[in-house]
């Protein structure tokens, strides 16, 4: 079995396309799926999903690159995160490459979901991008290890990642590593433990190869197993199986027919 670690199936492009999109997950035996908060404004919508289909989870946060949304309170974060079907805290972290300027109110949106995170001990879901050294920082002086979490998406660099996984975090990789161009990724996916790897989509971004183009979705995250198995030189059911045991390790989910 496959389970896509982060996905964002309440997004407008999945409008009225929820079955179709369970029914290719299951065709694809991609089990469950996490349908990941970018904003308090959405969570309702997000929670709605997981709690409609025994197949979706969610998570609460405000993602980085939201300036126009309030940043929430450590207590709001709490309240919604007690929901069963809530695994996580995030996305949240922090990214340089959207925003520019004085960014002191996303570093401060960060402390605040780590704190959650750590209250409710539950897991974060980070963003980071072109900020991995004040990202590591924060996660170090806020004790983000307490708690643990996945490193999303992930494009930084190897010295990053070995950084994130001594504070208790997975690696995720993306559609990206299966990008001709992705060579530093690729080699990361290579050198990273696989009982320290997860995979997703990001849906509805970066449908891999050979699926370019098109509206990602979570079924797909079987074509990132499958070049991660390549690039490793192992079978794709040993990613799997893998990734699959890392995701519920992590999160912790309640499931029914797991």
């Amino acid at each position: 079995m496959l389970v896509d670690s982060h996905c964002h199936l309440d997004f407008e492009e999945y409008s009225g396309r929820i079955p179709q999109i369970l029914e290719s997950m299951a065709r694809n035996q991609v089990t469950h799926a996490l349908c990941v908060c970018v904003n308090l404004a959405d969570f309702a919508r997000v929670l709605a999903l997981a709690e409609s289909h025994r197949q979706l989870f969610a998570s609460v946060g405000v993602h980085p690159d939201q300036a126009e949304d309030a940043s929430p309170e450590v207590s709001e974060l709490i309240e919604r995160a007690r929901h069963p079907k809530v695994v996580a805290i995030g996305e949240t972290g922090l990214d340089y490459y959207r925003r520019n300027g004085d960014l002191e109110w996303q570093r401060a949106r960060f402390r605040t979901h780590i704190r959650a995170a750590r209250e409710c001990g539950k897991p974060l879901i980070i963003h980071t991008r072109d900020a991995g050294e004040d990202t590591l920082r924060i996660m170090r002086e806020e004790r983000a290890d307490t708690v643990g979490g996945v490193m999303h998406c992930f494009t930084e660099t190897l010295e990053v990642a070995r950084a994130a996984m001594e504070l208790n975090f997975y690696i995720s990789f993306s559609g990206i590593v299966t990008f001709n161009n992705a060579v530093a990724i690729k080699e990361i996916a290579k050198t990273v433990p696989l009982e320290r790897t997860l995979i997703e989509t990001d849906s509805p971004y970066l449908a891999p190869v050979p699926q370019r183009g098109k509206t990602n979705e979570p079924a797909w995250v079987r074509h990132v197993a499958e070049e991660i198995a390549r690039l490793r030189g192992i079978s794709l059911e040993a990613v799997a199986e893998a990734t699959s045991a890392n995701f519920f390790r992590l999160f912790k989910p309640n499931v029914v027919n797991k």
